[in-house]
């Protein structure tokens, strides 16, 4: 009864008679009963019962094999406990691509992408094989990360190993093709286009950031706008704060203001939205405007998050922070940047404009 509810989305009967199943002392709940409840846990955050029921395998003896830990790191994860899946994982004394699979996903669903993909390494390294819906998270971290190098790998060893990449796999590739910004934005929405022309394959939120992500990228301003009425008068999807900021960049770059500005009614409160419509205005050298929203973030107490930018380098991806020394090559990058700032001066270029941008 509750594998069949569970199976029907029905979850607060799964619980009910997970609680009258408890409550009957002549029986007991078996192996299936407690990860069906994890289950549901995951998915309405319910932590503190996960704990318990974690509590009862604990309990009631039961081995912590692959069927139960997967459970485990996929309740955790998807309550926001990533260190509890870790270290549930890390106990498992006999793992298989489910397990990995799982941990994988856990920290890309917990955007530690370069963990995700770190994992992935040690799972190739320990001899287990990827499966569709490992290459689908692993793609999702690159895509994400900017690890284009990698990504392309991946896509190889899915043809080498005859993986046939299912929806969430090909999402992925395209959200790489998107966010990469390697010139590539043609093939991503040529894939797109493949995609749609298949009848059981339904585009999601995934898939359509991806795409605008690749029109922002190769200047389609048509396209773009196409694509982004699509989500909701086609596909009947939502867009979020993430696919207007595709919109209010590429319209930005198109001298687009008048609409760009819709951006700015969005979520006020989140600093995304202003910094994205602070870069328009200043792209359109608006800097009154520029100043009005900052100053309005100043006024709100909107805080923005530190810059961060990710650079491939032979397959390593580097990570640099604004205002960050931690690099172990800083030394060596400030120098370049000094000289090439000397290099630009010398050229008649005045720095002073970077910091008026930045302002």
């Amino acid at each position: 009864m509750i594998s069949g509810y569970l199976q029907s989305h029905r979850y607060e009967l799964v619980l009910k008679v997970f609680w009258e199943l408890l409550g009957d002392g002549s029986l007991s709940p078996d192996e299936v009963t407690l990860v069906s409840a994890l289950s549901v846990c995951g998915r309405l955050g319910l932590l503190d019962l996960g704990k318990k029921i974690h509590g009862l395998f604990t309990g009631s003896g039961f081995v912590l094999d692959v069927f139960v830990g997967s459970s485990l790191i996929d309740m955790y994860s998807k309550c926001g406990q990533i260190e509890d899946a870790r270290k549930v994982f890390d106990r498992i004394p006999h793992r298989n691509t489910v397990c990995w699979t799982s941990m994988i996903a856990g920290y890309a669903q917990s955007d530690l992408f370069k963990e995700a993909i770190e994992l992935f390494r040690e799972m190739q390294i320990g001899g287990f094989a990827a499966d569709a819906a490992t290459i689908a998270c692993v793609l999702s971290a690159c895509g994400h990360w900017g690890a284009l190098a990698q990504g392309r790998w991946i896509h190889l060893y899915c043809e080498r190993n005859s993986i046939e990449m299912d929806l969430n796999a090909r999402n992925a590739l395209i959200v790489i093709s998107g966010l990469a910004m390697n010139g590539e934005s043609d093939k991503a929405l040529h894939l797109f286009s493949q995609m749609e022309m298949i009848s059981d394959i339904r585009p999601n939120e995934i898939t359509f950031l991806g795409v605008l992500c690749a029109c922002n990228h190769g200047g389609f301003v048509d396209k773009g706008l196409y694509y982004f009425n699509a989500m909701t008068q086609i596909y009947n999807l939502t867009p979020g704060i993430e696919h207007y900021g595709c919109m209010v960049d590429l319209l930005g770059r198109a001298n687009l203001l008048f609409a760009a500005k819709q951006i700015e009614e969005l979520e006020p409160r989140r600093c995304g939205a202003r910094v994205l419509l602070s870069n328009v205005y200043a792209s359109a050298s608006r800097w009154g405007d520029v100043k009005r929203v900052r100053k309005d973030m100043a006024t709100q107490r909107i805080k923005k998050q530190p810059g961060c930018s990710f650079v491939e380098i032979d397959g390593l991806v580097h990570e640099l922070f604004v205002a960050d020394r931690s690099h172990p090559e800083m030394g060596a990058i400030y120098e370049t940047m000094i000289s090439i700032n000397k290099a630009l001066q010398s050229k008649g270029f005045d720095p002073g404009i970077l910091d008026h941008q930045e302002q």
